[in-house]
């Protein structure tokens, strides 16, 4: 098999480009979690940013903070698991057919499957 350092290089340099491209999407795509019925509401970014939280009136009771608190976190962790799910899925489309598939190699800590 004979390495061709220009192919090798231009493969680079286009999966590079793409995962640029995949990186500046990230920040179009969204997720929205709710929790509680609806009673709270996280919309965040596949950049795993939070852009908005929305709680119901209702929920928001002075006798009971803690179960409000407890929405609130539950609703972003599950706002954030989503948009994880989101950027592995749009950065995979980038890098697919780029990145050979290599028994026992490990590609999820880069965000890859």
């Amino acid at each position: 098999m004979e390495l061709n350092l220009s192919d090798m290089l231009a493969k680079v340099q286009e999966m590079q480009a793409k995962m640029a491209d995949a990186q500046a999407r990230l920040k179009q795509l969204e997720t929205l979690a709710e929790v509680g019925g609806g009673m709270v509401r996280v919309r965040a970014n596949a950049k795993q940013e939070i852009l908005s939280i929305a709680i119901e009136k209702n929920v928001v009771s002075p006798s009971d903070v803690a179960m409000l608190e407890d929405l609130i976190v539950s609703a972003v962790n599950k706002a954030l698991d989503q948009s994880r799910v989101l950027a592995q899925d749009e950065l995979g489309k980038a890098t697919s057919g780029m990145i050979p598939n290599i028994p026992g190699l490990d590609m999820g800590s880069l965000g890859l499957k």
